[in-house]
């Protein structure tokens, strides 16, 4: 029988085969366990040297066996090896890093910055009510100041944002009169036309500092600060007087000309300035319905397009270029920090 397995087993490559094999031998019906089959006939003197017989020829089989499995073992793990196998002077794969988009470095930025000063970073839904977006911000129904902020509608009540100050609302009706210091970046949607410096959706950083003895100088500070963060250290900026409704007073902020400092040339008009931003100090009535009280706490308001200084600081002519996904485009800004 060993030499009739050991013939067998020389025709056998593959672990289908040998398993099968070794059923016919070793398994419960197999060839070893069919010789005991008239071991109850036997006399005890040949019921154990029949027994010794067995364990032995079981032995002999086994270690064929177990030699077999492991030359086909060897075989297939030589095979998978070779299939396997490289050319190590080869050039490898290039792997396409890709980049942050400029748009969100801009706010890693800002956050950065203001998280630095102090600030907390608040969010809101981009879906909201009239109410926060407009009614809590001194812009009643019917106010003229809405056309320049029309947005997109569900509802006659809800709507898409079309600025993150309803995230300022949010967190004042929150705090309950409490001291604020935050900034809310995020999308924001408008019914304006889409041409190289308006966008139907942009997105907004507006920051809100509420507390006692908050003045006018203090946003002045605040914004300084950003600009020469954001726009370089030899930048000034302005304050002109303006109007928004949420504001009182208001003002537009205005940087000096990163392209001819400050002293005239055709991107800035020949005025040396660029406006970037809205701000002013908070409002009384919003105060009021927002439950502070304007005589205990008073605080500034400012909102930046995160597009506009983005377009600023590196230079870029069209608003469009930040959403068409031109990978052209983007693989620019790798390096930039």
């Amino acid at each position: 029988m060993i030499n009739e397995l050991e013939e067998k087993l020389k025709l056998i490559d593959n672990l289908n085969d040998f398993n099968q094999l070794k059923v016919t031998y070793l398994g419960k019906k197999g060839l070893i366990n069919a010789k005991m089959a008239n071991m109850k006939n036997l006399s005890p003197e040949e019921k154990k040297a029949l027994g010794q017989e067995v364990n032995i020829l079981k032995k002999e089989c086994e270690e064929l066996f177990n030699a077999k499995e492991k030359e086909i073992h060897n075989a297939l793990v030589a095979k998978q090896i070779a299939s396997e196998k490289i050319d190590v002077t080869m050039p490898g794969y290039n792997f396409n890093l890709g980049t942050i988009h400029p748009l969100n470095q801009t706010i890693i930025d800002l956050e950065n910055l203001f998280i630095g000063l102090g600030y907390e970073v608040a969010e809101g839904p981009e879906i909201e009510t009239d109410e926060y977006c407009f009614e809590k911000l001194n812009l009643p129904k019917g106010h003229p100041a809405r056309d320049m902020q029309d947005t997109f509608y569900i509802n006659p009540e809800i709507l898409l944002r079309s600025q993150t100050s309803p995230v300022q609302v949010r967190t004042m009706l929150a705090k309950k009169g409490k001291p604020i210091q935050i900034i809310c970046p995020g999308k924001t949607y408008r019914r304006d036309a889409d041409d190289a410096t308006h966008s139907h959706q942009f997105m907004q950083c507006e920051g809100l500092v509420l507390g006692k003895n908050i003045t006018l100088a203090d946003l002045k500070g605040a914004l300084l600060v950003m600009a020469k963060k954001m726009l370089g250290d030899d930048r000034k900026i302005r304050l002109r007087p303006s109007y928004f409704p949420f504001t009182e007073p208001s003002v537009e902020v205005d940087v000096s000309c990163h392209k001819c400092g400050g002293k005239g040339c055709s991107m800035c008009k020949n005025t040396g300035w660029i406006e970037v931003l809205g701000a002013g100090m908070v409002n009384h009535h919003v105060l009021e319905m927002c439950g502070y009280d304007p005589n205990e706490i008073q605080g500034f308001a400012f909102g930046i397009g995160i597009e506009r200084i983005t377009m600023l600081k590196y230079g870029i002519e069209d608003i469009r270029n930040f959403y068409t996904n031109d990978l052209r485009f983007l693989k620019q800004f790798k390096e930039a920090k």
